[in-house]
């Protein structure tokens, strides 16, 4: 919303007012906040996390580096930065669903699963999904069998997670293009697994 266009004492307003203040003391740099906005608009993406996963799927060294260092696995395809300064990666297997929440706020690894969508910051999801993980998960789509665990992960004041899914069956031969888009932002939280009823190589 444009701000001049905004309510009187809208929060669209109070930002306005508070960066034209922070940049009148020379707090902040001409074209920061641009600079920010852009990074966080663009660079900021899921299909970062994609390309990383489908490069652990096909690439075995790249994934035991992903799994031992998730930072320094990421940062070989540059998504470092704000919010990726700890990634760790949790691996799924067949009998193991790993889901990823931040109960405090809504954190999130942004350079490889970008900005948290709305649910993922809502308290209804940061509160149930703790304690009734198997319920929120068939809520949102996916109704997991009974053999299947599932562990959710709290992120931390220093750690983002993502979540490496498992491979699915009938992709290989694939490039790894037509793996990455297989994986989606809520694949990389744990939510959700690959489809592969749309893709193919």
């Amino acid at each position: 919303m444009d701000h001049k266009h905004a309510p009187a004492g809208s929060a669209a307003e109070r930002a306005y007012a508070l960066k034209h203040a922070l940049a009148e003391k020379g707090v902040i740099p001409d074209g920061y906040i641009e600079h920010f906005t852009e990074v966080m608009e663009t660079d900021f993406d899921p299909a970062n996390g994609a390309r990383v996963v489908a490069r652990a799927w096909v690439d075995p060294a790249y994934r035991e580096l992903l799994l031992r260092d998730g930072t320094a696995a990421c940062e070989q395809f540059g998504y470092t930065g704000v919010q990726g300064e700890y990634i760790v990666a949790l691996e799924n297997t067949p009998t193991l669903q790993n889901v990823i929440v931040c109960t405090l706020c809504s954190c999130t690894a942004w350079p490889v699963l970008g900005l948290p969508p709305d649910w993922y910051k809502s308290f209804e999801y940061r509160a149930r999904v703790v304690r009734e993980a198997r319920t929120v998960l068939r809520e949102m789509g996916l109704d997991l069998p009974e053999d299947v665990a599932i562990r959710v992960w709290d992120t931390t004041a220093e750690t983002r997670y993502m979540v490496l899914p498992v491979r699915p069956t009938g992709t290989e031969g694939w490039s790894e293009e037509a793996l990455a888009a297989l994986v989606t932002k809520d694949v990389l939280i744990g939510i959700a697994r690959p489809d592969i009823s749309g893709g193919r190589a």
